[in-house]
């Protein structure tokens, strides 16, 4: 199925950036999942969870305060002014 390219950017600079089979984020309208092959988006974060699964790093979860996540070309970058590491 191939992968995501996962980009995490805070203000204070980039938070992980890696390979991952699955993003699952909230947004101001809900929770979404992002799997590659995805179409392009553009999404407001609500406060919440972003989880990072699979790839070479097994799982990840942080807590956003808001912020944005835009998916190009299984390409996902997420940008939140505070983030913190479950």
């Amino acid at each position: 199925m191939g992968q995501l390219h996962v980009e995490f950017v805070a203000a204070d600079g980039k938070v992980w950036e890696g390979d991952a089979d699955r993003v699952i984020a909230r947004t101001i309208e809900g929770d979404l999942g992002i799997l590659p092959q995805h179409a392009p988006l553009m999404a407001a974060l609500g406060e919440g969870e972003v989880r990072i699964e699979g790839g070479g790093a097994g799982s990840s979860s942080f807590t956003v305060d808001g912020g944005f996540l835009s998916v190009d070309s299984d390409v996902v970058t997420i940008v939140s002014e505070t983030v913190s590491r479950n």
